[in-house]
């Protein structure tokens, strides 16, 4: 149940072990919040989705597909940070181990002066140290002294969009694993990759591999009478007997399909937060402006992408205040923000533009809530999504470690063994 990618994760895994899978999804489109449609003529995605080097399974999944040659991912963590008055300064790794790889490109980032630089360099030291604080990250940067300037050009540009969320609505834990894991245990770890093609082309792919995806196909309830069996009622009355089920849907559909979590031996799965994402396509008159990607300080758009010459996508993350907002505003706003911070577009026209937004983005757990692994109380009944408890933040790659994780222990569940590829 769901063909975004934790679905279509387990579902390859499954169909790869000999398993005859039918997928099902409520939406026309495969991808879940990570697919593409039809704007204006033009295929966009629902969001400019960012991976890390880091992000393996997600690469190996790509790969596995035959998509790899549609990864782009830089040779080293490279970023061009542009103020909004046009000031460029470059974040870099250097041929030094980690985590001293950023040091050279982090004593001549202009967006910071030294009492800055040295507030951030005292909470990396301890950064460590947030793996087992309680409270949020904001919240523990705080308690380390960083300053309004610190969190305006470090820690919001690199850790609102990463998590989707303001700095003080993420868990010091969360951000803590991100810190570590990208930026100060591995020197390529931070490297940014994103498709060049249209996102859906990779979820095509994985559903190439299954026997039967149902599209436009809600599935409103979900009966599991022994452990051999389970019966998937959906939106009409139709009723479809299987041997075992994946449930890869966001956390509110969880709750109405099973009905009472607690059944399954699963902890309560209201207050789960949905976070916005828009994005804002502008198209400009004024050719290639030589970057792949930017980002912008102290500005609603985190990051611009340079899709193609006269093409420029904005992501808005936690995007709360501009979900709801006319695209001619958003449109004007974007335009308003690159112009400023991209010196040649000053004489630019804006030939166009359209926006993408995707209200449930991510998921942000409850404070203090244990999110569910794949096992249920029912061996045939596994659950799999980015926002479940893959040891990552609601993330690609967490979707795609759930989707394997819930069909390894599904298979293991059935006497079968689970799918080793990579």
């Amino acid at each position: 149940m769901g063909a975004g990618l934790a679905g279509l994760a387990a579902a390859v895994d499954l169909a790869a072990a000999g398993c005859a899978v039918t997928l099902f999804e409520r939406s026309r489109l495969l991808g879940g919040r990570a697919t593409s449609f039809q704007v204006d003529g033009v295929e966009v995605d629902n969001g400019q989705h960012v991976f890390l080097a880091c992000f393996t399974e997600f690469i190996a999944f790509a790969h596995r597909l035959g998509m790899g040659g549609s990864l782009r991912l830089q040779d080293r963590f490279d970023v061009l940070a542009l103020s909004r008055r046009g000031v460029a300064s470059r974040l870099r790794t250097a041929a030094l181990p980690a985590p001293w790889h950023l040091l050279v490109s982090f004593l001549a980032y202009r967006h910071l002066g030294w009492g800055a630089k040295l507030d951030v360099a005292r909470a990396l030291a301890r950064a460590r140290e947030a793996r087992t604080a309680s409270g949020t990250f904001g919240e523990w940067l705080a308690r380390l002294g960083q300053r309004e300037e610190a969190l305006r050009g470090f820690w919001r540009p690199l850790f609102v969009p990463a998590l989707n969320a303001p700095l003080d609505r993420v868990s010091a834990v969360d951000a803590a694993f991100v810190l570590l894991t990208a930026f100060l245990e591995d020197r390529g770890a931070a490297r940014l990759g994103y498709a060049t093609v249209p996102l859906a082309r990779l979820a095509e792919a994985a559903a190439a591999r299954l026997g039967s995806a149902r599209l436009s196909t809600p599935v409103v309830g979900l009966e599991v009478p022994s452990d051999d069996r389970a019966v998937l009622v959906l939106d009409g009355g139709e009723r479809v007997t299987v041997e075992a089920v994946v449930a890869a849907v966001p956390p509110p559909q969880l709750a109405r399909i099973l009905g009472r979590a607690d059944r399954y031996g699963l902890p309560p799965l209201e207050g789960y937060e949905p976070r916005p994402i828009v994005d804002v396509h502008l198209w400009h008159d004024r050719g290639s402006l030589g970057f792949d990607l930017a980002a912008l300080l102290d500005s609603p758009v985190q990051w611009v992408f340079e899709k193609a010459p006269g093409y420029l996508c904005c992501s808005l993350s936690a995007a709360d205040r501009h979900i709801r907002q006319p695209t001619a505003e958003l449109v004007r706003l974007c335009w308003d923000e690159v112009t400023g911070a991209i010196p040649p577009l000053a004489r630019a026209t804006l030939v166009r533009g359209a926006a993408t937004r995707s209200p449930e983005a991510t998921f942000l757990a409850p404070a203090g809530a244990r999110r569910p692994g794949p096992a249920t109380l029912r061996p045939n009944l596994a659950i799999a999504g980015s926002w479940t408890d893959t040891g990552w933040p609601d993330t690609l790659e967490s979707a795609v470690r759930s989707g394997r994780a819930a069909a390894a222990h599904l298979l293991r569940s059935l006497g079968r063994t689970p799918c080793a590829t990579r």
